[in-house]
């Protein structure tokens, strides 16, 4: 793949439970691509099904990076994960292939693609063990409502229940004196080392979304979520496993505070909120092209029209087998 000033990036964003892993998969098909996820959970072993991590059926062969490589108990930072999703761009450049960014967390998405450097900052260790502690007994509540005064912009990309990032946001505003908000606008270069293309998957009605996401619950449930919920449980809770959409939902179940059907629309609940969340921090989002998922009568509608985006953008030509000519 020659011709380009910078390296090429597609990146497929929108909420969960849109589509982006199976239209990612297919691009990349087409157009002899692989994946970098931009998802803050999926790089976690063993946290499987909570996190729609794709199958081996699913990826039918397209490789994908940066997931399934991280123990729940270690801690993983933003500027972590932009130094292993720049190495995984530059190497599938290398070898000729279109990286493609897909995910839905919207920090790792925009961090990646404006090409950012976060500073080396230092925190109070003292503070940052209390912060956890209230975490692990309290919840995260109260510590996302006071990063919301301290930096609504970080706040409303992160789950509320998302303890570490939470926790190092209060921590850089409490040791600089200026958010992490700011830092990120402060880090932006002029020339970004991508050339992007953001596509967006969304819904005109967001009742089909919500039917989408009722319905990805049921599934994850039938698949043994459950079960994958009581082994973190037994094992004992890391930060990351009590933060994770799809297992604290359940976990009141488990003690035998709730029923299972209680669990299970407290948890479409959660993931409906979620789901709103990202849609908010990916509309203040410039230069996405959205391609709504009701206004089209199949996926390979929809995945056309992404394609013509790509060619579009790229002037990519579509050889053989998918491969780029």
């Amino acid at each position: 793949m020659a011709g380009y000033s910078k390296i090429p990036v597609a990146a497929i964003v929108g909420p969960t439970a849109a589509g982006k892993t199976r239209l990612g998969v297919e691009l990349c098909l087409r157009f002899g691509g692989e994946v970098i996820s931009g998802d803050s959970m999926q790089i976690y072993r063993e946290m499987d099904i909570a996190t729609a991590k794709p199958s081996p059926e699913e990826t039918r062969g397209v490789a994908h990076h940066l997931i399934d490589f991280l123990d729940p108990g270690e801690e993983f930072s933003v500027a972590d994960y932009l130094e292993l999703a720049h190495k995984a761009a530059l190497d599938i450049y290398s070898r000729g292939k279109l990286p493609f960014l897909v995910g839905g967390t919207g920090l790792y998405v925009s961090s990646f693609l404006e090409d950012l450097r976060f500073a080396d900052i230092k925190v109070n260790r003292e503070r940052k063990a209390r912060l956890e502690e209230i975490a692990a007994h309290e919840g995260s509540a109260d510590l996302y409502a006071l990063l919301e005064k301290l930096d609504p912009e970080l706040a409303a990309g992160l789950s509320p229940n998302d303890a570490n990032r939470i926790i190092r946001g209060i921590l850089v505003f409490e040791a600089e004196g200026k958010s992490l908000s700011d830092f990120k606008r402060e880090s932006r270069p002029e020339s970004p080392r991508y050339d992007s293309l953001l596509i967006g998957l969304n819904f005109r009605s967001r009742g089909k979304l919500y039917e989408r996401i009722d319905s990805r619950v049921d599934h994850m449930l039938a698949a043994g979520l459950l079960d994958e919920a009581g082994f973190f449980y037994r094992r004992g809770l890391s930060r990351t496993s009590r933060a994770a959409i799809g297992y604290k939902e359940l976990y009141p179940f488990i003690r035998g505070e709730i029923t299972l059907e209680e669990a299970a629309e407290n948890l479409k609940r959660e993931t409906r909120r979620f789901a709103k969340r990202q849609l908010t921090w990916f509309k203040k989002t410039k230069n996405i092209n959205w391609i709504y998922i009701d206004d089209y009568s199949g996926f390979d509608d929809i995945t056309d029209a992404a394609a013509e985006l790509l060619e579009t953008a790229f002037a990519l030509p579509r050889g053989r087998n998918g491969v780029l000519a």
